[in-house]
This record gives C-alpha cells, structure tokens and sequence, in this order.
C-alpha cells in the first residue's frame, strides 16, 4: 500500500540548527536562511538588560553582515573572546537596535562593539558621513536599502563589452553619487575586447568625471586605478559580470576572490559576488566590493529634480519658453533643440527621459 502525501501538507525542513557561538570558526555562510536558524539569543539577564548606550565612541568597522551577526575589524585589533581571529571579530548584533528607513548596517559603518559574559556585541551604530543607497523593493520593509557607508569614493565598473556598455545605469550611479555626498570614478574595464572606447565615454569627459580604462587581461590602467584609490575608502559598483571582482583580483593577487565567466546563453553576468565585503589591501586602499545589480532606483528625487542631476540639460533648460518644461514633449524646448544640434548628448538626454518618464509612472520611483 502506497501512503498518499495528504494535499496542501508542507515538507518539514530538514536543515538543522547551527550554533554559531560554539562555531565561530567555520566559514561566513551567505546562506542567510542558515543565520536566521541560527541559536543567536542574547540572555535575559546579561550585562545588556540596561538600556543601549547614549554617546559612544566607535571602536570597530563593519566588514560584512547577516541578519543575527556581523564582521568586524575592530581599532585594536583584539579578540578576547574568542569569536573572531586577530583582524575580524564575529559579534551578535543587539536585537534591540531598530531599523528606520534605512538599512541597520553596511559594510564601512562605525560601530561600538562591546564584550560581555564572552559574548562581544555591536551595541551602537554611529552617524552615517556618506552612504552608497538605493531604494528598497516595494514590498521592503525599508525604503531605502544601503550598500556601503562612510566611503570617499564610488568606483562605477562598466564593461567595454561582454556584457554591452550600459550608460542609463551610469547616470543612476551619478546621481547616488551626489546624494550620498561620495566622488564618482568612472572605471571602463575589459578595453582589450574592443578597438576603441564606446562613443558615449566622450560626454562624460565633457563632464569632467574621473575616468579609467582598464583592463584585468593586460594589466592596462591597474597602477593608475591603485593610484586614484591609494588611502582612501572606496565601492565598487556595477553591473554583473563588468569585472569588480577580477579588478580587486589585480589590485591585490593574495585575495583570491571568486570570479565567474558570463552566461554562456544571457550574456550576463552570473552573481559571483552575494554580499558586500569591506577588503583592506596594500597601500592603504579600503575598498567594498558589492553584488552585480541589473537596475538602481533612486532614492527620494523628484520628477522635476531629475534636470539638476545632469547640468548640461539644467544649464539649456534654463533658455526653454515655460518655466515648468519637462523637456520631453512642449514643442518649443531648448533642450530638445540642443539635442538636435549636438550639444547635448542624444544617450544623455535619453535617459534623462527614461528617468523622469519612470518617476512620474511610479509616482516618485524609478
């Protein structure tokens, strides 16, 4: 006789509980089912029953995070508890630390970890100078999700080729750029697949933007990038499968990171790289490698804000007839005119449209 699972019955889960404080040892999973399993309690009656601390002074910087528990290199680089090794010590993260709009941590955010019972903790979160952010899923309980904190410098990855130079996505990262008050670099990687620059690097020339070419195959442009981010705190950002990780590979050949080649059916990047990590490499060089993303929203800009985020429209926008020009459809339009004329760039002001288009369908959101 054959037993009939009953319908509707869900199958128990079979992954067992994994005590991370007896553990700390084993490899950091990002498998975040794993840490949500994880037996992370902090006890009812410790040294943490008092209220969180007030005024602090931060003495650790996040390296990575899961749900529970959080990587950090602390000022001192001690690990009395045991739960972490000489440069990165795994502490819980106090449950009664609440996230706003924003998300709780990012890797680069100062914190105080305190220890307690052998138990070291993150207790405090201190203000935010700069930030790499987007805007959360819609059905996010926060509305703004942040990538990196506290860096000096966004390192936008675009691919010469393989996958295809993507300017719409560059302008997203411009424009996060400025709102977290960080200094864009633009970085043109795997220039060794094509014979010249795609044409639309010209505009952002004309822009003044930081730009470097490079490649991870010849080596081209590798000095000049370790130079540009020499003691400073950097991210990088981009696309899956424009080279971040094989970029940090050539800067620093002792990381070792993980790379992957492009899908041989998509042409896209597979997403190597799952969760932002804070490496520190030689010569002072801090730097964040994040996830390859496929689209960036940005966060909190108006549709009739969109104009300032690209000053060579704003700078023809102020000769248009109304005051009030969206610059997509009136017919007497001195950005349209410009357009026409070559003064501004065509991919430039295209997605300047598909900007303010979107906002104004999703009611704020892009």
């Amino acid at each position: 006789m054959v037993k009939r699972k009953r319908p509707g019955k869900k199958k128990r889960s079979t992954v067992r509980e994994r005590d991370w404080e007896q553990n700390w040892k084993a490899a950091f999973s990002h498998d975040l089912s794993r840490h949500r399993r994880a037996l992370a309690k902090l006890p009812e009656h410790s040294a943490y029953a008092g209220a969180l601390p007030g005024e602090f002074v931060p003495n650790a910087t996040v390296v990575s995070h899961s749900r529970k528990w959080a990587f950090v290199e602390t000022d001192s680089g001690w690990s009395e508890s045991g739960g972490g090794t000489a440069d990165t010590t795994m502490c819980l993260i106090d449950e009664r630390l609440r996230e706003g709009e924003e998300s709780l941590l990012a890797p680069g955010d100062r914190v105080l970890v305190e220890v307690a019972e052998g138990k070291p903790t993150v207790r405090a979160v201190a203000p935010r100078l700069t930030r790499l952010a987007r805007c959360a899923g819609k059905h996010d309980r926060l509305k703004q999700q942040v990538i990196a904190a506290n860096v000096d410098i966004l390192v936008i990855v675009a691919a010469a080729a393989c996958p295809p130079f993507r300017p719409g996505l560059v302008d997203r990262f411009l424009i996060t750029a400025q709102q977290g008050g960080v200094t864009p670099l633009l970085c043109l990687n795997k220039i060794d697949l094509v014979e010249h620059e795609p044409p639309e690097m010209e505009f952002y020339r004309e822009l003044d933007l930081d730009i470097c070419i490079a490649s991870c195959e010849t080596g081209e442009g590798i000095e000049v990038l370790r130079q540009k981010l020499a003691g400073k705190t950097s991210v990088l950002a981009g696309h899956s499968g424009v080279g971040k990780s094989s970029l940090l590979n050539r800067l620093d050949p002792n990381l070792r990171v993980v790379t992957r080649e492009l899908s041989e059916t998509t042409k896209r990047g597979r997403h190597t790289t799952t969760t932002s990590v804070l490496y520190e490499l030689q010569e002072g060089i801090r730097i964040i490698d994040t996830p390859g993303i496929r689209a960036l929203e940005v966060w909190n800009v108006s549709p009739e804000e969109v104009a300032f985020y690209f000053p060579e429209i704003a700078a023809c926008g102020m000769r248009c007839k109304f005051r009030n020009c969206t610059h997509i459809h009136e017919t007497e339009c001195a950005v349209k005119q410009a357009v026409a004329d070559g003064e501004v760039s065509k991919p430039r002001y295209e997605s300047y449209k598909r900007l303010r288009t979107g906002m104004e369908l999703e009611g704020g959101r892009t």
